[in-house]
């Protein structure tokens, strides 16, 4: 199986993407990484990186001398650059040289290079981004974070159909529980998107459990929550930032007293594993689902260890043809 991974996008430079690489060649020998970015360059990361070693027979460089910058029009992007990395990306999937593209570059311009090369599942209107948060009993997944921020009834119908399909993968779920993200937990709560939405989910054949509100997103009762892009990016930036700030507020508290410091020597296991627990590498990154392949976008700041774990998750879902089962619930969960 070849990953092709963006290796020059993201915040922190390819050496740090190569390492992340590194990561996922070792914990899977069935795995090769094809590195997308200017030919010289990555030759040069590749050879000075000592961690290497033996892995380097699995690792493969596809020249790809233009990159797309975040502030960027993805349209005009993919229009203007088509020898970028996401491009090239996508064109070795189209062609069948590689299963899987991992960027953590714009994320605007990977779902727009995705659908132009690859085009849409048959039956999908509309493809999504899907993200694992965590919970305080299983990660539950939700969709979408940022992709279409103008949503009709029958769209969050099928983000609620792809994304039960692939956390049933990811998570060995059965059945997974679908929530509506909404004001309020009675069906007559919510605006006209959610209450027709409502209506779609409640006359399918997906366990619904009803509108959720967003403290119950944490609670770990629902596996899947669904909305739009707008309301699910703005959920998306506010945990991460919540989350960040949590720490921060905990570290100055103990930082005020010794008896604080002391106490930390005592938990720091324990504060080590929540730290660990929140922290959205342990998630790898957010599939691209309804796209007629496999796409992974990761966070801009990603750390080796995401890179890593993305790269595990597409993996996994190009085993489990993700894709099979998404067409598959499609036909099999939307009634006449």
């Amino acid at each position: 199986m070849k990953i092709a991974l963006d290796a020059m996008g993201g915040d922190q430079g390819p050496e740090l993407l190569i390492d992340g690489a590194c990561c996922a060649l070792r914990k899977n020998k069935e795995l090769s990484i094809i590195l997308l970015g200017p030919e010289d360059l990555l030759k040069k990361q590749v050879e000075q990186c000592a961690d290497l070693g033996s892995l380097a027979q699995r690792v493969f460089i596809e020249h790809a001398p233009e990159t797309v910058a975040m502030e960027e029009s993805p349209v005009v992007a993919i229009r203007k650059k088509k020898n970028s990395t996401i491009m090239r990306g996508f064109d070795l999937v189209k062609n069948g040289q590689a299963d899987a593209v991992v960027s953590a570059g714009h994320s605007g311009a990977t779902m727009a290079a995705a659908i132009r090369k690859l085009g849409r599942l048959e039956g999908v209107s509309r493809p999504g981004i899907a993200s694992l948060f965590p919970t305080c009993k299983a990660p539950v997944m939700l969709m979408d974070i940022g992709a279409n921020v103008d949503c009709r009834p029958q769209h969050l119908l099928q983000f609620a159909i792809m994304a039960s399909s692939c956390y049933a993968l990811l998570q060995n779920r059965k059945n997974p529980r679908v929530g509506l993200l909404s004001i309020g937990s009675e069906p007559g709560k919510g605006n006209a998107l959610i209450k027709e939405t409502h209506e779609l989910l409640s006359q399918s054949k997906l366990n619904f459990a009803g509108n959720v509100e967003g403290r119950d997103v944490y609670s770990g009762d629902l596996d899947v929550v669904v909305c739009d892009g707008f309301v699910g990016n703005i959920s998306l930036k506010i945990s991460e930032g919540l989350a960040e700030a949590a720490m921060q507020m905990l570290k100055d508290e103990i930082m005020k007293s010794l008896q604080a410091k002391i106490g930390y020597l005592l938990i720091r296991k324990a504060f080590a594993a929540f730290r660990k627990r929140v922290d959205y590498a342990e998630y790898g990154g957010a599939p691209l689902l309804g796209i007629n392949g496999i796409g992974i976008i990761c966070h801009g700041s990603s750390s080796s260890v995401a890179i890593c774990n993305a790269i595990g998750e597409a993996a996994k879902l190009v085993e489990n043809k993700v894709n099979d089962s998404i067409v598959q619930s499609l036909h099999q969960y939307v009634t006449a």
